[in-house]
């Protein structure tokens, strides 16, 4: 269930194409023909700044590469995939990343990646000139992992929203404002081992079983076994989820279910799956999956979502009817 659940949260959709696909001399966004590894010539050697995407539709692959000695290399993910991070045998990270997950090598650093599932990043290579010499030489950013940073997911999304119609001056601006985000956000202090699955496997069954009503978070830790401090904690190394947002995920996941499957209106649809009310339904489920409801039923079913024309106009075979904005 953990997989399919994890699967589901990607925000951005990416045509299909080839992994190995030749680059453009006009992209400033450069399509990789292998993980992290870019054509510098190419896209500009001398530039400060150059952002590449890596996507690769396998259910399993495996990948391995060293930072240049000048740059600091970023990958922000921009879906929800399962990876293995290590070096020399040492697990950097192992588990879920949700779509907005940030993480930093450090220049000189060899990196080796095991993606469990389809993936798609986005790649910033950054100058070290462009970090202040005190962070630098306190190389606190190597192996930093930040599950769902959200500046780093609206600048990631920002781009992707541009697509080739970016200009350098605008990807410039980008890493810059993201190379000043790593200088300012506080780093964590010490590594959380994950929860251990079978543990997992008891508060995800929890979940399934009890989503349609209020679940705390004493409750869940009790189910695992830990405080409430040390289960939030682990679940989420485990996860890539705060314990509430996999709930509201899971939630939002069976309400798509209903939607797809059956005429329920919105409002018991949204009292099935365990929200209080239609409208906190509403909010969680656009944040989630960048619809409301009432579109994301209509666009599973291959319909358009439509209303009556403004009554100030004369309705008319040909003009009665018009798209409108998200329910």
């Amino acid at each position: 269930m953990s997989n399919n659940l994890h699967a589901a949260h990607a925000w951005i959709d990416f045509p299909a194409g080839s992994d190995h696909e030749v680059l453009r001399p006009t992209q400033v966004i450069a399509r990789e023909s292998h993980w992290r590894q870019i054509d510098r010539t190419v896209v500009g050697a001398t530039q400060d700044i150059t952002i590449s995407r890596w996507e690769d539709s396998r259910s399993s692959s495996s990948h391995e590469t060293t930072t240049p000695d000048d740059r600091y290399f970023i990958g922000i993910a921009l879906k929800t995939t399962r990876a293995k991070l290590t070096r020399d045998r040492q697990i950097i990270f192992d588990g879920t990343m949700p779509a907005g997950t940030l993480y930093v090598t450090a220049p000189s650093k060899s990196l080796g990646v095991q993606f469990q599932s389809p993936c798609a990043f986005l790649h910033v290579h950054i100058s070290t000139d462009h970090l202040p010499a005190h962070v630098v030489a306190a190389d606190g950013l190597n192996d930093l992992v930040l599950l769902r940073d959200p500046l780093a997911a609206e600048l990631a999304k920002a781009l992707i929203e541009q697509s080739d119609a970016a200009d350098r001056h605008f990807t410039q601006c980008i890493g810059q404002t993201l190379a000043m985000h790593l200088t300012r956000i506080e780093l964590p202090r010490a590594r959380v081992n994950a929860l251990p699955k079978w543990r997992l496997r008891r508060v995800e069954q929890y979940i399934a079983d009890h989503f349609h009503r209020g679940i705390s978070l004493s409750e869940l830790a009790n189910v695992a076994g830990l405080s409430r401090m040390h289960f939030a904690a682990q679940f989420r190394a485990a996860t890539g989820y705060r314990p509430r947002e996999y709930l509201l995920n899971h939630r939002t996941e069976q309400a798509k279910t209903l939607l797809a499957s059956t005429e329920r209106p919105l409002a018991e649809i949204a009292l099935a799956v365990g929200f209080s009310t239609q409208a906190h339904f509403s909010t969680v489920f656009k944040r989630i999956s960048g619809q409301s409801p009432a579109r994301w039923r209509l666009a599973s079913r291959g319909e358009r979502l439509e209303v009556e024309a403004p009554l100030r106009r004369r309705p008319s075979p040909q003009i009665g009817w018009t798209a409108s904005a998200a329910a």
